[in-house]
């Protein structure tokens, strides 16, 4: 049997109207084995849990330029954990100023990738971080 790709869900949480680098991100995803479920822009945080659970998804990835982060990236994190679903994988990219990125990571993100963030080093990233989420797969719902 063999193994189950990852599933990412990118999103647009917001008021952003560009998503060009959204969409790159994904096709670099897509064409690293993974499936990808891109939601398109001006996602409430809200929608995008319900995506997340819907397509049981390891990994939420979220764009953003408005300077909105700081409001709607925790918000995806602690919706995710009101449903249970905290070993879902939580990254965020886009315009995000250095000083904030430590209080989004002590808010559940797990890694923010800036602008010029080679694709290599997003991937890696997310198969190391699944691996160590969901050693069986996604299908071990067990939670320790």
């Amino acid at each position: 049997m063999s193994e189950r790709p990852i599933r990412v869900l990118v999103a647009k949480p917001g008021l952003d109207g560009h998503d060009r680098g959204a969409k790159v991100i994904a096709q670099a995803l897509r064409d690293a084995g993974m499936e990808v479920i891109y939601t398109g822009l001006r996602q409430t945080p809200e929608q995008i849990v319900e995506a997340a659970l819907q397509e049981d998804v390891q990994v939420v990835g979220l764009s953003i330029l408005s300077g909105a982060h700081m409001h709607l990236f925790p918000a995806v994190v602690e919706g995710l954990r009101a449903q249970g679903a905290d070993d879902i994988l939580v990254v965020g990219g886009g315009i995000i100023p250095d000083e904030d990125i430590p209080l989004l990571k002590e808010a559940g993100i797990a890694e923010i990738f800036g602008p010029g963030t080679p694709t290599t080093e997003i991937i890696r990233f997310i198969r190391e971080e699944v691996a160590k989420r969901f050693p069986k797969g996604r299908e071990n719902d067990d939670k320790d």
